[in-house]
């Protein structure tokens, strides 16, 4: 044991002798207070200062050990230098220096190729949208929802002839969606993106039950009106995004009608008779 463990153990039991004395304090004052004779009671008061005074030492020699007694037991008792040379052993981990030939892992920069599914970003709420926020935001981490089912009619239960690609014009576009394990209240929203810019929102408490049929969104009048493109919606739970759909919009749809030709290419020749 070196003396600096021999000093903690010397501090702890310190301690440990001062509760001892406290408690042994406490006990002696009160048997002094429950005794019916003068002279029996003042020497168990006595006896209570004595283990009072005893504590207070104890106490004292438990923080005097640690921060000025050890320097006192050095200057007797001076630490042997030979530890210090203990660390010269630390000199032959210069082997070490031979791993430079890991440095050929280098070549296992190539699969920076495995970069590309940074090109399917987690969608997340923009903070304008956040702002808008009126209910809870901590959903039931089980909700789910189905995926997006888009029409350009909806009959209260589910989207009309739902498909992904469609013809200009309309009026409005709906997404429908079956859910479950949701909670009523909780702050829910719908993104509506035309080509990566936010053209439509809704954010709102969930007003529907923990489960059911029927869900849908709606967008009637994005910024710029329908316009030729791809969109895609969003659907969070409070901050969790939990399905996204998408559709396109055409001009007009890419069904070729056939192209008839009429004519009679008949020739007519004159032979003469003999």
């Amino acid at each position: 044991m070196d003396i600096r463990s021999f000093v903690l153990v010397l501090s702890l039991l310190s301690i440990i002798g001062a509760y001892i004395a406290i408690r042994s304090a406490i006990k002696t004052m009160q048997i002094a207070r429950k005794s019916s004779f003068y002279s029996l009671r003042r020497r168990q008061n006595a006896s209570a200062l004595r283990l009072f005074v005893l504590f207070l030492f104890l106490v004292g020699l438990a923080f005097w050990l640690p921060f000025y007694g050890e320097p006192v037991i050095y200057v007797y008792y001076p630490p042997s230098p030979t530890a210090s040379m203990t660390p010269t052993i630390t000199m032959t981990p210069t082997i070490t220096m031979t791993p430079t030939l890991t440095l050929i892992p280098s070549l296992t920069n190539t699969p920076s190729i495995t970069d590309t599914p940074t090109i399917t970003p987690t969608p997340s709420l923009p903070d304008s949208i956040i702002t808008f926020f009126s209910g809870p935001v901590t959903p039931n981490p089980d909700a789910i929802f189905t995926s997006i089912q888009f029409s350009t009619e909806f009959d209260g239960l589910n989207p009309i002839d739902p498909r992904t690609s469609f013809e200009l014009p309309f009026q409005s576009m709906y997404g429908g969606f079956d859910y479950n394990n949701t909670i009523p209240g909780v702050q829910w929203t719908a993104l509506w993106y035309h080509e990566g810019k936010l053209i439509c929102y809704e954010t709102k408490p969930w007003d529907g039950g923990t489960g059911g049929i029927g869900g849908y969104t709606e967008c009637a009048e994005p910024i710029g009106g329908w316009q030729p493109g791809q969109y895609e919606v969003q659907i969070f739970m409070g901050y969790e995004w939990k399905v996204v759909g998408r559709f396109s919009v055409l001009d007009t749809l890419s069904t070729p009608t056939p192209t008839a030709t009429f004519g009679n290419s008949q020739t007519v020749i004159d032979t003469p008779t003999p």
